[in-house]
């Protein structure tokens, strides 16, 4: 009988890294999960999928460098599931393929704490196919076979390897490289050919995804020159000559590139969506929060009077938010805004707008404060109401520009708050040179970005900036900095990818 106010536990594979490749199922039971007891191969982009609510406990399982017994985790899982809560066990590729998942459900079951299992796709199959190896070819194989690399110290391998090569398939090793030397050695005693293709496939479904192909009887020899870093397969067989007619994920316009994206967190999926369909590999960095401003007694005076306010300007998405959201709390609708007129920046402003069935009747070529004032002074006689519900932190240039006879209110709505990222050190990842390029959305949003990593070396940030005001706050930190050709996420996307282009070109040419 399982008891009312027992837990669950979900053993979720989280696959190779690429979030792209995270089952919606797992998305799903990760999204409502209130502790998350993670490993070390689940993907960053992953990791950022963990609600802010979660406890997150990493119990950093990597081949031969565990925080915690996996005696431990089991008894963890246990625990944490008896005291009512909603327990993800999320492991990186499946589960139950050398993940010890079958470990951990025995001693859920012994406790009759009630689990369910959500596979994920195994890096067996996933960082061949992402390095242009297809694991089966009717041309070349008709099996493939997935053994553990990992040897305890001290012991040699229980590994068959004479009936491995009988098989005549696909050979993929996991876990196997610190033990390739011996790997190799095995194959070539059990009879496999010296000329027989080999590769060790680097961090696959990654930027810095990396490939190393030789033979069974050069490959320890190749990886030795080259350097290997983990995590690492390794792949024996004829298919492995495919990899140099068969890559595809190179070849896209940011294949290869890592990208930081600062922008606050209930935005970051769309753009970071779009540059991943471009082959990047995104590391969210929500370094900014905004904060709905509580009894926000200006605004509600400004809302039950409406009709009296000739512009109502939105200078962002969340400002847009807000401000329906406090209309619909009063139980009023867009019938309140009778004949005001909208004037908006930017195109994400527009798209929030446009869910409320509104379309802008002034929106600048150049998306700023500068130019919305502007623009919005030469509607005006002079004798205006304008509403402006924004950030409490706006730029003072929008209000400059309007005539001073208007009767401008300009509400602060929301504060922005800086904050760190909570499971990745990304000042880490820029100090190693992980961090190809830094993507950034306002000026906020850079200083964001500074209060989180802290004191580092900024020149050798690379930083691609959606505006004049995001460009001069990058300046100011000495950063590199390259601005889109206007104020909007595409274009800022498209410099991204302009950028590295030039890049690799002059690249090349040294």
């Amino acid at each position: 009988m399982v008891d009312k106010n027992t837990g669950k536990v979900w053993l979720v594979g989280a696959g190779p890294s690429d979030p792209g490749l995270f089952t919606l199922k797992g998305k799903q039971v990760l999204e409502e999960a209130e502790v998350v007891v993670y490993d070390a191969l689940a993907g960053q982009a992953i990791l950022n999928m963990i609600p802010d609510t979660a406890e997150a406990i990493n119990v950093g399982k990597r081949s031969s460098n565990h925080t915690m017994a996996q005696e431990k985790i089991n008894e963890l899982l246990v625990a944490k599931a008896k005291e009512g809560k909603r327990v993800v066990r999320l492991k990186g590729g499946d589960p139950f393929l050398f993940g010890r998942g079958g470990e951990e459900i025995e001693l859920l079951a012994k406790e009759h704490v009630p689990y369910e299992v959500v596979p994920g796709i195994t890096s067996a199959i996933s960082v061949p196919a992402y390095q242009g190896i297809p694991v089966t070819h009717r041309d070349f194989c008709s099996s493939v076979h997935i053994i553990t690399g990992h040897k305890r110290a001290g012991k040699s391998y229980d590994i068959d390897f004479e009936a491995l090569v009988r098989t005549k398939g696909t050979l993929v090793f996991l876990m196997g490289v610190a033990s390739l030397g011996d790997i190799c050695c095995g194959l070539l005693e059990a009879g496999i050919s010296p000329d027989k293709p080999a590769a060790l496939l680097i961090r696959g479904t990654t930027a810095s995804q990396e490939r190393i192909v030789a033979t069974v009887g050069t490959l320890e020899e190749e990886v030795m020159r080259r350097g290997a870093r983990t995590p690492a397969i390794i792949v024996v067989g004829d298919v492995c000559a495919l990899a140099e007619e068969f890559f595809w994920y190179e070849k896209l316009p940011l294949g290869g590139v890592k990208v930081l994206l600062t922008r606050p967190k209930e935005l970051i999926s769309e753009t970071a969506r779009k540059m991943r369909a471009l082959g990047a590999e995104v590391l969210e960095m929500p370094s900014i929060r905004t904060v709905k401003l509580q009894n926000n007694e200006r605004l509600y005076k400004a809302l039950d009077h409406l009709e009296q306010y000739d512009w109502l300007v939105f200078t962002s998405p969340t400002g847009v938010r807000i401000f329906f959201e406090e209309l619909s709390s009063r139980q009023m609708d867009v019938r309140r805004l009778g004949t005001v007129k909208i004037a908006t920046i930017g195109g994400g402003t527009k798209k929030e707008l446009a869910k409320h069935g509104l379309y802008a009747d002034l929106i600048p070529e150049v998306f700023d404060g500068e130019h919305l004032g502007k623009a919005l002074a030469l509607c005006c006689s002079g004798t205006e109401r304008i509403l402006i519900p924004r950030a409490a932190i706006g730029s003072q240039e929008l209000t400059a520009a309007l005539p001073e006879t208007c009767i401008v209110e300009d509400i602060p709505t929301y504060d922005t708050v800086y904050e760190a990222g909570r499971l990745i050190d990304e000042r880490a990842e820029l100090e190693s040179g992980q961090i190809d390029y830094a993507l950034f959305t306002s000026a906020s949003t850079v200083r964001g970005f500074a209060a989180a990593v802290g004191a580092i070396d900024y020149t050798k940030v690379k930083a691609i900036c959606i505006g004049r005001q995001t460009k001069e706050a990058a300046d100011k930190m000495g950063m590199q900095t390259w601005m889109a050709e206007k104020a909007s996420i595409d274009s800022l996307i498209d410099r991204l990818v302009e950028v590295h282009g030039e890049e690799k070109k002059w690249n090349r040419q040294d």
